[in-house]
């Protein structure tokens, strides 16, 4: 954060000051203790199982000046007497107004928001000092939280945008205006939260009406209801896919038997042939975008063609490939889970597996509301229409997989049903073989134990 004294803290989040106004914040924001460096501002959030007020003693002695909170403690720092989150907010919207010299990216959609805000953190990365933090803080305390970590030296600030209502997004951009502005796709990802897959388009173009006519708008062109968004931005808009209309588009796509992607990335009269250190052909589309947010930034194309080569996953249990020493390949994609992005790990799976065995483990895919059962037998399906050699669907819920792959005449894989994780676990311990391809997918935390069991190759 750029330094601050308390007394402008408490100016801008309509706070109370506790000790000497004048003292300065010079280091960095944070509401985990153990994260706290010199000169910081410890946010102690209150909490029924864990209070942020019982920690403030913890930050102080770690080195910071001064703590953000919600009571009096015996510390420096602002006492916020309403919404802790909305202060944040405040005091977010009031650094990144003061940094003129910065360039806000702003990055949403249904899947593929957090691979693509690292891929663009990385290219952005070698024109000047970025902000692009690792994993999804992409809501009301992530965002601030994210935004809160740049200084008058950073140059990029890159920002996820989620949402699960009409508003979210716009929220966000409140906070911090995008300058360039990232649409990857509308799908039915929290559409139990929406209604309806046009609600979701609705709450995701919220992105491009926030740009201004000085703005980069950059644009899924495979994807009609993101393509559409051209009538909603004041924004120049770059278009970019597979699609003719693309004016960042790949080309003559291959994937190799790793499951990773290579393609031609014509740009006008440019061309030059890019290799992904990522698996999975959605990459492709993911990468597209960062490209294009790099070349409105700056970054000459032939520079962009080697480092579109370089960049690879930053945040954890996202396509991460391990191969253990077995020979067997876990690929980690455990995060998180809708239909599409299943589809897409499981494209990769099959890719990867096309001499090998293959086994998928997927769990509940959450928030999908009336499209809860259809979208399970939907990934069920598509998993034996590739061919997958085993399926387990774990919990209850996500049984309706399993009824989606028996549908299929023609395949020859078996499917298990799991009651939990443990049961996922005994079924792999008694089947798994060298040198298997393996899938763990699920909505967050789901299927976290199954992925880490089988990190853990020493116990198989």
């Amino acid at each position: 954060m750029i330094p601050l004294t308390l007394g402008e803290i408490a100016t801008i989040t309509g706070g109370r000051v506790v000790g000497d106004a004048s003292v300065q914040v010079t280091g960095g924001v944070e509401y985990d203790s153990r994260k706290i460096g010199p000169g910081g501002l410890f946010v102690a959030f209150p909490g029924e199982k864990v209070d942020g007020h019982d920690f403030a003693g913890t930050a102080v002695a770690a080195g910071a000046a001064a703590v953000l909170s919600t009571r009096e403690t015996e510390f420096p720092g602002v006492v916020i007497e309403d919404d802790m989150l909305a202060a944040l907010a405040v005091l977010a919207r009031a650094v990144v107004s003061r940094l003129d010299k910065l360039t806000v990216v702003g990055v949403t959609g249904s899947s593929g928001k957090t691979t693509t805000k690292d891929y663009i953190g990385q290219l952005l990365s070698r024109l000047g000092p970025t902000v692009a933090l690792p994993g999804s803080l992409n809501n009301e305390l992530g965002f601030p939280y994210t935004v809160l970590q740049a200084t008058e030296e950073t140059r990029f600030l890159v920002l996820e945008m989620g949402a699960r209502r009409p508003g979210h997004v716009r929220y966000l951009t409140e906070i911090a205006r995008p300058s360039i502005g990232v649409v990857l796709n509308v799908g039915v990802a929290h559409i139990g939260e929406f209604g309806s897959v046009d609600v979701i388009a609705q709450a995701k173009g919220e992105m491009v009406e926030a740009l201004a006519e000085s703005g980069v708008a950059v644009l899924n062109a495979d994807d009609p209801r993101v393509a559409a968004m051209v009538s909603r931005t004041a924004a120049s808009v770059v278009l970019t896919g597979r699609a003719e209309t693309a004016s960042l588009r790949a080309t003559d796509v291959d994937v190799d038997n790793y499951g990773k992607a290579s393609y031609s990335l014509i740009s006008g009269e440019k061309s030059g042939r890019v290799q992904l250190a990522a698996a999975g052909e959605h990459q492709v589309a993911n990468s597209l975008a960062a490209a294009a947010v790099a070349l409105a930034a700056g970054l000459e194309f032939d520079d962009l063609v080697v480092a579109l080569g370089e960049i690879g996953i930053v945040s954890g249990r996202r396509m991460e490939v391990v191969t253990r020493p077995d020979g067997v390949v876990l690929i980690d994609d455990s995060y998180n889970a809708n239909p599409s992005s299943t589809a897409a790990a499981l494209r990769a799976l099959a890719a990867m597996g096309s001499q090998r065995r293959t086994i998928a483990v997927l769990g509940y895919m959450a928030e999908l509301g009336e499209h809860e059962t259809s979208g399970h037998a939907e990934v069920g399906r598509l998993a034996a229409e590739l061919g997958v050699d085993r399926l387990i669907a774990v919990a209850e819920n996500a049984r309706p997989i399993l009824d989606g792959a028996a549908g299929v005449p023609d395949w020859t894989g078996t499917a298990r049903f799991a009651a939990d994780q443990a049961g996922a676990i005994e079924i792999l311990q008694a089947d798994l073989r060298a040198d298997d391809v393996v899938l763990v997918k699920g909505s967050r935390y789901r299927t976290w134990d199954v992925a880490d069991w089988l990190r853990r190759s020493e116990e198989v």
